[in-house]
């Protein structure tokens, strides 16, 4: 194994390319954005998803900018405390167990790495072709230029161009029923972790990602996908929160034209095994795209990276490594994405507060097993 291809400059692009530098291996990283930038507010991130950056190497650098702790306080539509539900430390380390993170800092850390390693990242290019053969893939990039790599990985996610490319037949990305709004917004003192406010309309959460900043997510029910023009996004989203007190009521009341407010459907589905196609493999969004109750979709692509990694440096051949990275991650992708297809049913039809929690702590803890 002497280069590799890495399609998409997103968390699991970077990872990949990180962990495969380790490995001494040559790697391009193709990004079809020239400038490299990220979308997003804040995003949550489980004590596994802290496990796998300590692994990853940037651990302390998202310590130092992020916000760490443990637990997730669950409080009634009031903003009265239920109870306090526990994010165990993941097995073999000794992270926190919960955090909250600006994607645009997690971007700027994860880049940070990725050239440090030695990556050679490519920028406004990604691939219109892909041939291989037994020892080799080539592939030819939107500019008009090919590149011959002893592997290929697709880490361009919901609507991957390399999925596309090796798996024309593939399910397509549907919507589950659901809009996320997202809003960063100043840290209420009151909230010193993760905190759901459940039994309403909508699901509301708030986390800090900062010793400054928390953000706020919303899980609005919707029976098809609309598109929302900017100046309805604030009294929407208002009405939305109109019956909610306490921290989100303090919020709602403060939103104005300021605050970047975002709204986007959920889409998810699971590519059936194998997710890999002689030596072209799909990880992160491109093979599991997943819905955010479990806050997991980040994790399970550094994950991923990690272990095609290990995978990697103890098999023989790509297509040996990319066999055994599929017998350890399908099963644990596959229960994120169908845990959270699962709880998010169960926010669209109104289930009681411990109907959701309960399937919520239940997968946390089969997450904070070992990889």
């Amino acid at each position: 194994m002497r280069s590799v291809l890495v399609v998409g400059g997103g968390i699991g692009g970077m990872s990949a390319a990180i962990v495969l530098r380790r490995l001494g291996i040559a790697v391009d990283v193709v990004e079809l954005d020239p400038e490299w930038r990220v979308y997003g507010a804040g995003i949550t991130i489980t004590g596994p998803t802290l496990r796998a950056f300590e692994q990853l190497g940037i651990y302390e650098d998202v310590m130092a900018e992020a916000y760490v702790g443990q637990g997730i306080q669950v409080c009634s539509v009031s903003g009265e405390p239920l109870r306090l539900l526990a994010t165990p430390t993941p097995a073999g380390s000794d992270v926190a167990g919960s955090g909250g993170i600006m994607r645009p800092v997690l971007h700027r850390i994860l880049s940070a790495a990725t050239l440090t390693s030695g990556a050679q990242v490519g920028l406004g290019l990604s691939i219109d072709a892909l041939v291989q053969d037994a020892d080799r893939v080539t592939a030819t990039f939107t500019d008009g230029s090919t590149a011959g790599y002893d592997a290929v990985i697709g880490a361009d996610g919901l609507f991957s161009r390399t999925r596309q490319l090796v798996f024309p037949d593939a399910p397509q990305p549907e919507y589950v029923g659901q809009f996320i709004w997202r809003v960063t917004v100043p840290r209420d003192p009151a909230i010193e972790r993760r905190h759901f406010f459940l039994g309403g309309p909508v699901k509301v959460g708030l986390n800090p990602v900062s010793r400054d900043e928390m953000y706020m997510f919303v899980l609005e029910s919707a029976p098809a996908k609309v598109k929302l023009e900017e100046d309805v996004l604030v009294p929407r989203l208002k009405a939305l929160l109109a019956s909610y007190g306490g921290a989100v009521a303090r919020v709602r009341d403060s939103l104005d034209a300021r605050f970047r407010i975002i709204a986007r459907p959920l889409e998810a589905f699971l590519l059936p095994p194998p997710w890999y196609s002689g030596r072209v493999m799909l990880i992160g969004d491109a093979a599991h795209p997943t819905t955010p109750q479990l806050a997991s979709g980040a994790g399970m692509a550094v994950e991923d990276a990690l272990v095609l990694g290990e995978e990697m440096a103890r098999m023989t051949s790509v297509p040996e490594a990319f066999a055994a990275m599929m017998a350890r991650r399908y099963d644990r992708c596959r229960m994120v994405v169908e845990n959270s297809l699962e709880i998010g049913r169960r926010e669209r039809t109104g289930a009681p507060p411990e109907s959701q929690t309960e399937l919520l702590e239940r997968s946390l803890a089969i997450l904070a097993q070992p990889i």
